[in-house]
């Protein structure tokens, strides 16, 4: 599986196409949905990234999935994943109390920015001000609690490869795109250690999962889809639009993460992230119903080895990866 999966990413990279020997028995609609995200790939506004999980199967589709893209606000569930992890250690709780300092400051969404310096906030406020309306100061004060050269490591000890917290949340400046970084591929593994229970603990994991469910900004993802439970975080630059999340959809739960850049405006950043959410709602829905009614057996399907998460649904045409002068190490 290991061996497969490093003949995709080559191919991803390269623009050739290599599938698994058994791309061609894949049930209709996961190789449907490849095929059209190939294709709004393909006519992308922008620089354009994505990875889909079908949680039952742990089947994988991506476009570009590696590509390290500006994070935006999405690099705050990284720090909301170390701030659990330090509270499972016992460092701290949710009613311990972090003091607002002037270097804290970042105005834009939330109230927080505006409070006298000095004022204190339980880390639960600052958790959920900083995913349900996006709060930057309450993300700086939860950045300077955890150390960001811990949330860089736990991080990297998770396994994600690309995201990468260079500094504080400040967005008066350009540099906001370099020092705040993630791909899709980072965020759908954190997600779905999230939404399979396995991130840090049960405990934490459901209660990251009903924090991220408070979002506010439900105009990406959830706009085209029905009333239905989704645990996710967006992310805006200028030019950059991201959503990633986990969507209960009735039929069987998937983690999606859509990344933008070099937008010519935000406003087609907003139609190609509906766009793609939709397809990947339909095609999965398609194939939860399969999978309830036994459409399709193992030997059509392989199951993930459990102590691998290795993509066996391959992209049958890939886009290579647009290379990228703002990538940092």
């Amino acid at each position: 599986m290991r061996y497969i999966l490093a003949l995709l990413t080559a191919a991803a990279i390269t623009g050739s196409s290599i599938a698994p020997a058994n791309a061609l028995s894949l049930p209709g609609p996961l190789r449907d949905l490849q095929a059209t995200l190939t294709r709004a790939a393909q006519r992308a506004p922008g620089r354009v990234a994505m990875e889909v999980k079908d949680l039952g199967s742990g089947m994988i589709s991506s476009i570009n999935a590696n590509e390290v893209m500006p994070a935006a606000s999405t690099i705050k569930i990284p720090v909301m994943v170390e701030v659990f992890q330090q509270m499972q250690a016992g460092k701290f709780d949710l009613n311990h109390r972090v003091t607002l300092m002037p270097h804290d400051r970042d105005w834009g969404s939330g109230d927080i920015a505006d409070a006298p310096v000095g004022s204190t906030f339980p880390v639960s406020e600052l958790l959920t001000e900083m995913i349900a309306v996006s709060d930057n100061t309450a993300a700086n004060m939860l950045i300077r609690l955890v150390g960001r050269s811990n949330i860089n490591g736990e991080m990297h000890s998770l396994g994600l490869r690309h995201t990468r917290l260079a500094d504080y949340i400040h967005t008066a400046g350009w540099s906001i795109r370099n020092t705040l970084r993630t791909s899709p591929a980072d965020m759908v593994r954190l997600l779905s250690d999230m939404a399979q229970k396995q991130l840090v603990d049960e405990w934490s994991s459901q209660t990251m999962i009903d924090i991220l469910e408070r979002q506010e900004i439900n105009t990406l993802i959830p706009e085209p889809l029905p009333q239905i439970p989704i645990a996710h975080k967006t992310g805006s630059l200028d030019d950059t639009l991201n959503d990633v999340g986990i969507v209960y959809a009735s039929n069987g739960a998937y983690v999606i993460a859509v990344m933008t850049t070099q937008l010519p405006t935000l406003s087609a950043g907003r139609r190609f992230i509906r766009r793609v959410s939709s397809m990947a709602y339909t095609h999965l829905q398609q194939l939860g119903r399969m999978r309830a009614l036994d459409a399709f057996g193992a030997s059509t399907v392989p199951l993930p080895d459990p102590e691998q998460d290795t993509p066996v649904w391959a992209p049958q045409t890939p886009v290579p990866a647009t290379p990228n002068p703002e990538s940092t190490p």
